[in-house]
């Protein structure tokens, strides 16, 4: 069952924050049902984390609903590219350089994408991303030698942790970098990233409930 209720308290109060920030609902591993629910309900941006079991669910979805944005929120395997383009509208997790040169030898299918690059704020062998020192290469080398156009960054902080200091040190790497929006905040830290005036908050247990 999708939670509309929860998903309309949570817009208000990151429209409080931020009037163009937006909830990605992250529907991986739920139901095709839950998914057309939520629709009904107006909800039109979702997240998935697999190319694949995204295919499944919404080329048919985006073929008679064209104002459905499906976001790309897991890593992604270079030979997935392609595929991902065709399907993806926006994209959380750009985090090695592999997996960027891949993208750019398809420009033409890169034209109204979005790009967010994901950044390890934690430093965890057990999550992809960029060290924060290393961020103002990495989006100097995606700009200038490939030709991607980055418009926010990502992080998921470590959960032993503060999310606060996470946020804060993102927030500060966008600001250094001329980066303008930040995707932050899952169901279990969505309060403590709405200060940091997120574009996108990506809610899936809050909203979808346990996952199957």
């Amino acid at each position: 069952m999708f939670n509309v209720q929860k998903f309309n308290e949570i817009k208000e109060m990151l429209e409080k924050h931020n009037k163009s920030g937006k909830i990605v609902a992250i529907s991986k591993n739920h139901p095709l049902e839950s998914v057309l629910e939520a629709i009904e309900q107006g909800v039109y941006i979702f997240g998935e984390n697999r190319v694949q079991e995204a295919k499944n669910k919404f080329v048919k979805i985006k073929k008679d609903n064209p104002k459905i944005e499906l976001h790309l929120t897991g890593p992604l395997q270079s030979n997935k590219v392609k595929d991902a383009l065709l399907l993806f509208d926006v994209f959380h997790t750009i985090n090695r350089e592999k997996i960027a040169k891949e993208f750019s030898k398809h420009q033409h299918l890169l034209n109204d994408k979005k790009f967010f690059v994901q950044i390890n704020t934690g430093r965890e062998k057990s999550k992809s991303g960029i060290f924060p020192e290393d961020t103002k290469d990495f989006l100097f080398f995606l700009k200038n030698e490939i030709n991607i156009h980055v418009q926010g960054l990502m992080c998921i902080p470590p959960i032993t942790e503060d999310p606060k200091y996470h946020f804060n040190q993102l927030q500060n790497l966008a600001q250094e970098n001329s980066i303008s929006e930040l995707s932050i905040g899952m169901s279990g830290d969505y309060k403590e990233a709405l200060p940091f005036k997120p574009m996108y908050i990506r809610l899936g247990t809050i909203l979808f409930g346990k996952r199957n």
